[in-house]
């Protein structure tokens, strides 16, 4: 059952003079992320077919992940009323795929898969936490609140499961760390910058410009990482220490937290004066 729902939104609050139109761009393109999770389901149940346990957890957080997709889209829609949801996920999908025929892991294990996806709703939980205390409009804050707090749910559920399969798959902490270290890489990869493209740049009919995957991954980051403070990274810094099984909180935690806001501080600058 989920914990909440689209009427649960304060809908009629929405205020079109406090909406960023660069704001607008991310939110849209992570609509269609999240509204894609039906394929994320279908890859993990392949991954866990012979675990019920783990299957009925995965399809609930699809069902939630798919409402999460539904209220940003909404709020994009609001926000610009011109964008085709539709046309841009049909471009979406064309343009960007996941092994939906595999039957393994493509971490190696399912254990690297479960830390690969406490990376992700570490992600999502921080960057949606991000966006709700940057942004004025008070819709998106609102539709922010309760998807992080979903996201951050799930980083518990994927976790409780991570801590299941490491009885019986013996994975060292440096093998669990260099999985966390690869799924952290993977944010510029196709997904993030395609979903970008399709919901802002492509055009079915011909007036679109072409995907360029350095270009809108660049302009992706550049926006998505003007949202976030040190706090952010440090919160999420110590849950990715937690789920490769490294101690949160502690020394080695907080010098990891410094060192990712310079590094995203300088990657920041270094995007921000491409652009221009």
């Amino acid at each position: 059952m989920k914990n909440w729902s689209l009427d649960d939104i304060p809908w009629d609050k929405f205020d079109p003079a406090l909406v960023d139109p660069e704001t607008v761009k991310v939110v849209k393109a992570a609509a269609m992320v999240e509204h894609n999770a039906a394929d994320y389901v279908a890859y993990l149940s392949n991954v866990f077919a012979d675990d019920p346990k783990f299957l009925e957890v995965v399809r609930h957080w699809g069902d939630e992940e798919v409402q999460h997709g539904e209220a940003l889209r909404r709020w994009g829609e609001l926000a610009d009323p011109t964008w085709d949801f539709e046309k841009s996920f049909k471009t979406f999908r064309e343009g960007y795929s996941l092994p939906l025929d595999a039957n393994e892991s493509v971490r190696g294990s399912r254990v690297g898969e479960l830390i690969a996806r406490c990376i992700v709703e570490t992600g999502t939980s921080s960057w949606y936490t991000a966006i709700r205390e940057g942004s004025e409009e008070p819709v998106l804050k609102a539709v922010c609140k309760v998807i992080a707090a979903d996201e951050l749910r799930h980083y518990k559920l994927f976790y409780d499961h991570l801590r299941r399969y490491l009885e019986a798959e013996q994975v060292s902490k440096w093998g669990r760390l260099k999985v966390a270290a690869g799924r952290i890489g993977e944010t510029e990869d196709d997904e993030l910058a395609y979903a970008y493209y399709a919901a802002n740049f492509a055009d079915q009919n011909g007036g679109g410009v072409p995907y360029d995957r350095l270009r809108h991954s660049n302009a992706y980051m550049r926006r998505a990482f003007s949202f976030y403070r040190p706090h952010h990274l440090d919160r999420g810094m110590a849950m990715i220490f937690k789920a490769v099984g490294l101690t949160p909180n502690g020394r080695l935690q907080m010098v990891a937290s410094k060192a990712a806001w310079w590094l995203m501080q300088s990657r920041t600058k270094k995007l921000e004066k491409a652009a221009a």
